[in-house]
């Protein structure tokens, strides 16, 4: 069993309160070094790819350098998402870390949240972060997640400023009426900056209304495991409802074997939904034939 990416919850912590997230049910908790290391000499028998994070923001620790260390000592790339709030709390030498692949930066947390901010006092550390990319000639990529287009343009106001900031920050004509009307997936600003498009999408919970059976991409591309140490089969289980088990009670070889992921996985196969949340969960639907 191979995955193209695993989800260690670095920190359960986002320290913000955006609308299209759901709301923390679970007890603060940083997953500790000691416990982290074992976590990734495990995963590194499925995975090359370790991201950062499920609803936590990695940026908010302030050893993050030492979480990178320990996946840059086992040979694995990193994966880091960041609501772009607290990019000044880390250093450049952190944030370009070898083992770090690609850096994801939510831009439309910015105006789905109460903050004493300005939109130019948010965005400065972004393009300062492409710039110094740029400078430097970094490897990594840097994705700016615009995931707001949804059918009634409610972000239409906010998207025009983003995207006359972002089209003059990188020279790159960027139409707001051509975005919505062409949904293009992605856009290049500059080498390895890349402008990325989707939808809000409703997270699963066993309070929404039942979906019905379908196939997900959870235990086939990725798994998460959350800073408690639970294992869940999808990175959008960020409360650990469908628990397949506790790496401080078990293997993750033997949690990965176990009849409640080997039953998800048989159901997948077969495009059966065999979980409760699974039923009540829309974003499967995008992985219809």
């Amino acid at each position: 069993m191979k995955f193209y990416r695993i989800y260690i919850e670095l920190t359960n912590v986002c320290g913000l309160s955006c609308s299209f997230c759901p709301t923390k049910n679970l007890p603060t908790k940083q997953m500790d070094l000691e416990f982290f290391e074992s976590v990734i000499s495990q995963a590194k028998s499925y995975t090359k790819e370790i991201a950062c994070h499920v609803v936590g923001d990695p940026l908010t620790l302030s050893n993050l350098s030492e979480y990178l260390d320990i996946i840059h000592k086992h040979g694995l790339r990193a994966m880091l998402t960041t609501s772009g709030y607290f990019l000044k709390k880390q250093s450049y030498t952190t944030l370009f870390h070898p083992s770090v692949k690609q850096i994801n930066i939510s831009l439309n947390a910015f105006n789905k949240n109460d903050t004493m901010l300005t939109f130019v006092q948010y965005i400065r550390p972004v393009l300062a972060l492409c710039d110094e990319k740029q400078k430097l000639n970094e490897e990594l990529f840097i994705n700016l997640r615009v995931w707001n287009l949804d059918e009634m343009m409610s972000e239409r106001s906010f998207n025009e400023t983003l995207f006359d900031t972002l089209s003059r920050a990188f020279d790159v004509p960027l139409s707001l009426d051509e975005i919505y009307q062409q949904r293009p997936k992605s856009i290049r600003l500059a080498s390895k900056v890349l402008l990325h498009f989707d939808e809000y999408f409703e997270w699963p919970s066993l309070n929404n209304r039942v979906y019905g059976d379908g196939t997900c991409q959870g235990l086939q591309s990725h798994i998460a495991i959350l800073a408690s140490g639970k294992v869940v089969p999808c990175c959008l289980d960020c409360d650990g409802i469908i628990e397949l088990g506790d790496l401080h009670e078990n293997t993750l070889e033997t949690i990965l074997k176990g009849k409640r992921a080997q039953d998800m996985i048989s159901g997948f196969k077969e495009g059966k939904a065999v979980e409760e949340l699974c039923q009540k969960c829309s974003y499967k639907d995008r992985f219809k034939e």
